[in-house]
């Protein structure tokens, strides 16, 4: 009987303590309340679920099979507007209809996160990188936690080595970033049609001719060979235009004060001057700044060089990130 009572009481303390744990449970859950999702500067929730990226290394893997065999096939005017004007739909706070329209020419929107600095991007990308005859028409990373005000512009990955990796670096460096990154080598294509730089019938040139329009300043990265420059590690330039040459003297500045010897066009003849360059002239053309830059291979190829020139990059690019564009 002892036995009994004893079991009974046992039997009626664990309730008392599971229907105390439940009570307490359902008290903090109302307490919180629901999970927000993320929302994005531009107003809209960003999809959650997202697994994280290391953003460099997700570049590299893209453009690894990126050589002169790779193939390019040059876009429509149709094909071209419909890849800029989603970005600017993003840019506007309107995803959904953005993904609509990318789908028309085969191209997917989504949200990947950098797991080296946490932040969130819209990636904009090609469902053709994969397959046997790839188009060749790069991507698209816009920064979604803060307005977009800058971009950093690719157009020769692989040809010219590891500036698709400095431009992940410039990206990570500034929040409000877009990077606008070529997806065939310089010399995939027939004749020069892959050579983004000096070409306006890219998807390439498109989007940046469509930040252009909406007044975002520009830097393009570009590499030479040491035997162009012996000289120099760095050639900066306004491109066409001079709307950037405040820009350029504090870059150039920042780079000289961190032990670089560089070569200012505006004040002297230097190779590779960018001036017929494509996204420069349209950029001169609106008055909107534009930075032309070239890297030595030991700068882009030495990660404590190649992080020195991102911290005098970033002088330009925050004072950007601060500033409303032109075209707001």
């Amino acid at each position: 009987m002892k036995a009994n009572r004893t079991k009974l009481v046992t039997i009626a303390a664990t309730i008392v303590l599971v229907s105390a744990f439940v009570v307490l449970v359902l008290n903090v859950t109302q307490q919180d309340g629901p999970t927000a999702r993320p929302e994005s500067p531009t107003g809209e929730e960003t999809p959650g679920g997202d697994g994280a990226v290391d953003l460099r290394r997700h570049v590299a893997d893209f453009t690894a099979h990126l050589d002169e065999d790779g193939g390019y096939r040059p876009p429509t005017r149709t094909e071209r507007r419909a890849v800029a004007e989603s970005v600017g739909l993003l840019l506007d706070g309107r995803r959904a209809e953005a993904t609509e329209r990318l789908s028309t020419v085969d191209f997917d929107l989504r949200t990947v996160t950098d797991s080296a600095t946490g932040r969130r991007y819209a990636e904009i990308a090609d469902r053709a990188e994969d397959s046997a005859a790839p188009r060749g028409w790069g991507r698209v990373y816009v920064d979604l936690g803060a307005r977009a005000g800058w971009s950093v512009q690719v157009p020769h990955p692989v040809a010219d080595e590891a500036t698709e990796q400095l431009g992940v670096r410039v990206l990570r460096g500034t929040p409000g970033g877009v990077l606008v990154l070529a997806g065939a080598h310089r010399d995939a294509g027939k004749g020069n049609s892959a050579d983004a730089a000096h070409r306006r019938d890219t998807v390439f040139h498109a989007v940046c001719d469509e930040l252009t329009r909406r007044g975002l300043p520009g830097l393009q990265l570009h590499g030479f060979a040491r035997s162009t420059a012996p000289d120099f590690d760095v050639i900066a330039s306004t491109g066409k235009g001079d709307d950037a040459r405040g820009e350029g003297r504090k870059l150039a500045n920042a780079l000289r004060d961190r032990g670089f010897e560089v070569c200012r066009a505006w004040a002297r003849d230097c190779p590779l001057e960018g001036r017929t360059n494509m996204q420069g002239r349209s950029a001169a053309e609106a008055s909107v700044p534009f930075l032309h830059i070239e890297f030595s291979r030991d700068i882009r190829t030495t990660p404590t060089r190649a992080a020195a020139v991102t911290e005098a990059l970033a002088t330009v690019t925050s004072a950007w990130a601060k500033e409303p564009a032109s075209g707001d």
